[in-house]
């Protein structure tokens, strides 16, 4: 798509996606209203006829009792004449106490009636609604009942649709297709009316197929009758057809307007891409027409002020590249006092790149488990690998980097026509240009070009250390000579880099570590403690403090000698490891006493982890190797060993680095009071007094009440709260 297009295209989405989510929110609006107005309809509808019925029951309870007042059964047939010419009812019954009808107007409906009062029978027909009085004689003995009834038929029902507004159903029992007896309704809705009432309970409205809103009304006291209300939607057509307008209309004008904006936007954006093209294909003569003051036209004048500027740019960048190679000696003192290797690297390959004009460059070293070169920093280079650098991986002796690896030899050329063929691992490049580096004093250094230094040494002969390659050079098709003799030189302050970097590593672990057993020494012991307790205070976690001593550890060296008690700490040394997860660190603290420090670690893992490392210490006695000259492969002695272990919980038993250490001290000594080959749990709050744990035989599960991570840091319990970092990984406790 052009960029016309893609204006256009932006254009109308930045104006008619609000519109139509406008359109849209504006009729979900109306149509949530209109559903609400129907509701309210059937609400009024529904106590319309509640009051309806209910005044028809209270006239009928006025005429039975008109009719219950007069004297005798004379007096009653002219009253129930009365009532019924007055149209208060149209039908009355009157029985004796033992319920024979003594009394029965004309013309009366046929049972069943429905009771006011409540009663309805869902077997019959309703053809009335009645109510019931009691006749009693002078002393208040109930002689009788009289009964006042009211017609209900479709004109009764027609009466209650015009009242309410809405359609009415009077049903036999049950709301369905066939208990319908009298109704308002169209006979071709009516049916999906009634199954919509029929799944209907108390006042809830449901809705039809055709959207029709349906609602139950009775039967209940002072309303007997089965009805069924429903009415029409109604929706406001004319204000959809207003809306569908506005868009339209809105549609049009913003794609009349996207075009004449995307044409004035881009007409002068195509002069200008013809004016680069040009440039591009070495005519630096081109210049832009410069047609309005605008952004576009102020990037028409810095482009022609760029293309009067470059070529003196270029002149500028020939001689600079010549000084460069005089300021290397002084680069390469500065990088070689840095031990921050990634940045000594990066600073390389960026002076690399400008002194060379490329493109784009990569630095790459070989890790020596795989025999592939890894990419540890590159520049302006495509793909993954122009994220994230150590996604560029090549096997050794594959395409132009492997091979340079393998060889030692440096190549450049082109990628149609040189050799070797550049592999699928390697950027894409038109010209490159890549030379290898090992470390310093692997071998004589090589001839270089008659008058120029060449410090690089030869690679080793299981290749190079690693691989510098520049691609693409600005200005010209091709590397040369001198750019190679450059990129020598800095591949040679890389390879000091690296091996410096390397050396300053391993002083530094060799000063931290202890070198019989290899763990970590008591230096980093306290920085390690400091920095776990710090970390735990922030972010409310939990630490465990493990204190080891070897059981009569004194009793080994003389018995066996120095040489067998050695072997006997570094055996302890490598079953620690073998119980401790990867998170953990373990220390040597002097002699036959070592330090366990569990991160994030309540008092129950830290006594599994105690647990465990007790019996794999007790369980397997540690074989010592037989002296020079004794029978081959016979062990001179298998040498019981145990441990106590005292064990103290942050923030449980200690707020500081120093009490951690006192109170996992403290507990140490009660552990070895016990009778050794146990472990001890300090009391919280206080180094001296501990809290004593039964050790079985085997690994086993200590009592509640030691404090647990998970929750807030209280008397006795840890906090292992969540924070902005996750938990680390390691082996189940």
């Amino acid at each position: 798509m052009t960029l016309r297009g893609r204006l256009t295209v932006a254009f109308l989405a930045v104006v008619l996606g609000p519109l139509l989510l406008g359109a849209f929110f504006a009729g979900g609006t109306v149509a949530v209203v209109n559903d609400q107005r129907s509701r309210e309809r059937l609400d009024l509808a529904a106590t319309t006829v509640r009051t309806s019925v209910n005044a028809l029951c209270q006239q009928l309870y006025a005429a039975a009792d008109a009719v219950a007042l007069a004297g005798d059964t004379t007096d009653r047939a002219v009253a129930a004449r009365q009532v019924i010419a007055r149209g208060l009812a149209v039908a009355v019954r009157v029985t004796d106490a033992v319920g024979a009808t003594t009394l029965l107007t004309p013309d009366a409906p046929p049972a069943p009636w429905a009771d006011c009062a409540g009663g309805y029978p869902t077997s019959s027909p309703v053809q009335a609604l009645t109510v019931r009085v009691e006749l009693r004689d002078q002393v208040g003995a109930a002689v009788g009942v009289v009964w006042a009834a009211q017609l209900v038929g479709p004109g009764f029902v027609t009466r209650l649709a015009a009242a309410t507004g809405a359609a009415v159903t009077l049903c036999r029992g049950e709301p369905g297709p066939s208990t319908a007896m009298h109704s308002t309704e169209r006979n071709g809705s009516r049916d999906s009316v009634l199954l919509a009432a029929r799944r209907l309970h108390g006042d809830a409205v449901g809705e039809t197929d055709a959207g029709r809103y349906v609602r139950r009304v009775g039967p209940s006291p002072g309303q007997p009758l089965p009805l069924v209300l429903s009415v029409p939607p109604s929706p406001p057509q004319g204000i959809y057809a207003l809306l569908a307008g506005a868009v339209l209309l809105a549609g049009l004008l913003a794609v009349l307007a996207a075009w004449r904006l995307a044409r004035s936007t881009t007409r002068p954006l195509t002069e200008l891409a013809l004016a680069v093209d040009r440039v591009a294909d070495g005519d630096l003569t081109a210049r832009v027409p410069v047609s309005r003051p605008d952004e576009v036209g102020r990037l028409a004048r810095t482009f022609n002020r760029m293309t009067r500027e470059t070529q003196s740019y270029v002149h500028a960048l020939t001689t600079s590249r010549d000084q460069l190679r005089g300021h290397l000696a002084l680069l390469g003192d500065t990088l070689a006092s840095t031990h921050d290797l990634h940045r000594i690297l990066q600073v390389i390959l960026q002076t690399a790149l400008v002194a060379t004009g490329a493109r784009a460059g990569v630095l790459l070293l070989l890790d020596p488990e795989t025999r592939t070169l890894v990419g540890q920093c590159g520049e302006g280079l495509d793909g993954p690998a122009g994220r994230d650098p150590s996604a560029l991986r090549v096997p050794l002796g594959s395409g132009v980097l492997g091979t340079v690896a393998v060889t030692g030899e440096p190549l450049r050329g082109r990628t149609d026509r040189d050799g070797p063929t550049r592999s699928a691992y390697e950027p894409d490049c038109w010209t490159y240009v890549a030379v290898p580096f090992a470390a310093p004093g692997s071998a004589g250094p090589p001839q270089g070009p008659p008058g120029v230094p060449y410090p690089l040494v030869e690679p080793p002969a299981g290749g190079a250390l690693g691989v510098l390659a520049l691609y693409d050079r600005h200005g010209s098709d091709d590397f040369d000579d001198s750019d190679l003799v450059t990129l020598r030189s800095f591949a040679c302050h890389a390879a000091v880099a690296v091996d410096n970097v390397r050396v300053h590593e391993e002083a530094q672990r060799l000063s931290l570590t202890d070198p019989l057993t290899g763990l970590w020494n008591y230096r980093y012991l306290k920085e390690s403690v400091r920095r776990e307790v710090e970390r735990a205070s922030r972010f409310g976690r939990m630490i465990s403090l493990l204190v080891l001593d070897l059981d009569r550890f004194k009793e080994v060296n003389d018995t066996y000698g120095h040489a067998a008690g050695d072997v006997v700490l570094t055996e302890f040394a490598r079953r620690i490891r073998g119980v401790i997860r990867e998170v953990d660190l373990a220390f040597r603290q002097g002699g036959e006493e070592f330090v366990l420090l569990l991160p994030e670690t309540d008092a129950r893992g830290a006594v599994t982890v105690a647990e465990r490392l007790g019996a794999a210490v007790r369980d397997t006695p540690i074989a010592i190797p037989a002296p020079p000259g004794s029978v081959p492969d016979e062990p001179r002695a298998l040498v019981p060993v145990t441990v106590s272990i005292g064990i103290a919980v942050y923030p449980h038993h200690a707020t500081t680095a120093a009490r951690m250490l006192d109170a996992a001290d403290g507990a140490l000594y009660a552990a070895k009071a016990a009778g050794r080959d146990t472990h001890r749990i300090a009391a919280a709050g206080a180094c001296p007094v501990v809290e004593e744990i039964a050790v079985p035989a085997g690994a086993a599960t200590p009592d509640d009440g030691l404090p647990r991570a998970g929750g807030h840091p209280g008397p006795r319990g840890g906090g292992a709260s969540s924070g902005p970092h996750p938990p680390r990984q390691g082996r189940g406790r």
